[in-house]
């Protein structure tokens, strides 16, 4: 039997509530600038320090309906609440072994990251790959890079062609009824479809 082809696997976790234009665009530059050979959108179930999500089922759903046309892009549903260096890096090694896992994050995530537990463990065995989001400085973010106690194999580092895309306004559109920058037509026809962010009287 043939032995298995080692791939470069981009690793992408986040709320995802919903997926935007911003996300896709993000993961399509990330393919390119790391030389990836898939990336797994992986939706957290209850992401730290955020209140009042939607449900994991229908963001999974939407995020589902986002990369049907992008052949390189799956999903992985993990049954971590969110994640985690200590709990899920083990199962993302188990399930791509002998793969390299490579992590995507936007910068906004970056001036947080040395210090998540176990934070060694994730930047010393793993490259990442950063979008510049807003305003944020590439040679600012090097430097803190660079000050970290730990360093990762590689950074790639890239302006985010939808910056100020988010979530958010994404979600205040849709309560409004109104156009919003990044909105994608599949996540607006499941949102319509499924009474998703509604906004209450």
């Amino acid at each position: 039997m043939r032995a298995k082809q080692k791939q470069r696997v981009g690793i992408y976790a986040g709320t995802f509530d919903p997926v935007h234009a911003g996300h896709i665009s993000f993961a399509l530059q990330s393919l390119t600038a790391a030389n990836l050979d898939v990336i797994y959108f992986v939706p957290e179930r209850k992401p730290r320090d955020k209140r009042h999500i939607e449900h994991f089922a229908h963001r999974a759903a939407m995020i589902k309906r986002a990369i049907k046309p992008h052949k390189k892009f799956a999903i992985l549903e993990l049954v971590d609440s969110n994640f985690s260096v200590e709990r899920t890096l083990p199962k993302l090694h188990k399930h791509f072994p002998g793969d390299e896992l490579v992590f995507l994050f936007g910068s906004d995530i970056i001036p947080g990251l040395a210090s998540w537990p176990h934070a060694d463990k994730l930047l010393t065995l793993h490259e990442l790959v950063i979008g510049l989001r807003n305003q944020d400085n590439r040679s600012k973010l090097h430097v803190l890079i660079e000050a970290w106690p730990y360093q990762p194999k590689a950074v790639t580092m890239f302006p985010s062609y939808a910056p100020r895309v988010s979530s958010g306004k994404v979600r205040e559109a849709l309560r409004a009824h109104q156009p919003a920058e990044g909105l994608l037509a599949s996540v607006e026809r499941y949102c319509d479809h499924n009474w998703l962010y509604i906004k209450l009287a």
